[in-house]
């Protein structure tokens, strides 16, 4: 659960395309403008700032090596970290590179709320690209707990709805989400940190 401040907050989710929201949800809203929605107009947070740095094709390493201009400057309360969906496309031997940079960028947000998120599932098309995202969700399990970090299962939760079927029907295409993917992987987030889910849009 994360904790809520009397006063104004600022929110920052960075991570790759998913966190980014482009093209696949076709026009809708993306995970983080919906869990925006949640906190700013119907928590009525309305002078909580949520932004999102999220960049397409981006992977831990880089978003640590431009930690201070994509989180830094921003100064926030709250940080949330989705990555591994491009980092897995290395492979098993990208994942110490992966851990180590995560581990990077929670020891840069000293003082703020971090929490992590496990990527989604691939469609089975898309694991020829990336056979070993499971693995990435363990390490981003592992270092949850390891550092005492709020995670977001959303692999778990997209398991639990599908198991060995293919998840097309929340994906756009072999890894990004549609806008019913969204929308799960934002109300799974909410639940997560205690905020309740979305009210009817």
């Amino acid at each position: 659960m994360i904790g809520l401040s009397s006063t104004p907050m600022t929110w920052v989710a960075t991570g790759d395309s998913i966190t980014q929201g482009i093209i696949h949800t076709r026009g809708s809203r993306g995970w983080v403008e919906h869990v925006s929605e949640r906190i700013r107009w119907q928590l009525e947070r309305r002078t909580d700032i949520v932004i999102n740095t999220g960049v397409a094709g981006w992977t831990a390493p880089q978003v640590l090596t431009e930690f201070d201009y994509l989180i830094g400057r921003f100064g926030p309360d709250v940080l949330s970290v989705s990555l591994g969906t491009n980092d897995a496309m290395v492979g098993l031997d990208g994942l110490d590179l992966f851990r180590q940079s995560m581990h990077g960028i929670i020891a840069k947000a000293a003082g703020m709320q971090v929490i992590l998120h496990t990527p989604v599932m691939v469609s089975l098309f898309g694991r020829a690209l990336r056979a070993e995202l499971p693995a990435y969700c363990q390490v981003v399990r592992e270092i949850a707990a390891e550092t005492e970090t709020l995670l977001v299962d959303h692999e778990a939760y997209w398991l639990s709805a599908f198991g060995d079927t293919d998840p097309i029907a929340w994906l756009n295409d072999g890894a990004h989400p549609n806008a019913v993917g969204h929308l799960h992987m934002a109300n799974l987030t909410l639940q997560t940190l205690g905020l309740g889910m979305l009210s009817e849009q």
